[in-house]
């Protein structure tokens, strides 16, 4: 069992946690980033982690741990490696959240979703909508990093490993962007976006 103490400890030792002025997912802005790709470089750590997440579910008797790519591939497997599940991820198409690559969900399947980041949780909601559309049945929501503070929640139960309230700001209300400072969009650290809107 990890305390919250120990998982942040996690997060400091492989550098999760980044300054500067970013484009979210979302598609708000904010000075902090939790890059947990990085932490998924150590699979070490990422096992700790997951072990974590499938003990706050163990008694759920999940068939199957669906994440949404890429940042929840990695999570995904090795939560379902742990709760011998079968595990899925979906993407997009088309701007429409779906199962691709031959993978199917049986109706009736208990399922747990998993992600590494949430700030909205709008991939999750896409991943909820589209696993109860083919029939799933929702057992819960794990996450890595609630940047919400615990203001986003999924029934019937979400469960965060480290919960935090990052400051994040619409584009119109950026204070990082009113400085000129330039915007990187997380993924791809070395290319900064222009602020120009002609551009």
């Amino acid at each position: 069992m990890l305390s919250e103490q120990e998982i942040g400890e996690i997060f400091r030792q492989t550098g999760v946690w980044q300054e500067g002025h970013f484009l979210l997912t979302s598609g708000r802005h904010s000075g902090n980033y939790l890059q947990c790709a990085r932490v998924l470089q150590y699979p070490q750590y990422n096992e700790a982690l997951c072990q974590e997440l499938a003990r706050r579910f163990s008694g759920e008797k999940i068939e199957v741990v669906v994440a949404p790519a890429i940042g929840g591939i990695l999570i995904a497997y090795e939560v379902a490696r742990l709760l011998k599940a079968k595990m899925l991820f979906t993407e997009r198409e088309d701007e429409v959240m779906t199962l691709r690559r031959g993978f199917s969900l049986e109706p009736g399947s208990k399922v747990l979703v998993v992600e590494d980041v949430i700030t909205t949780g709008g991939s999750v909601h896409e991943v909820i909508a589209l696993v109860e559309r083919l029939g799933g049945k929702i057992c819960g929501t794990g996450v890595f990093v609630d940047r919400s503070g615990g203001k986003v929640k999924f029934p019937p139960r979400t469960e965060a490993l480290l919960s935090l309230e990052v400051l994040s700001y619409l584009p119109a209300d950026c204070p990082l962007c009113e400085a000129g400072l330039p915007i990187e969009k997380p993924g791809s650290r070395r290319s900064q976006l222009s602020l120009d809107p002609s551009k």
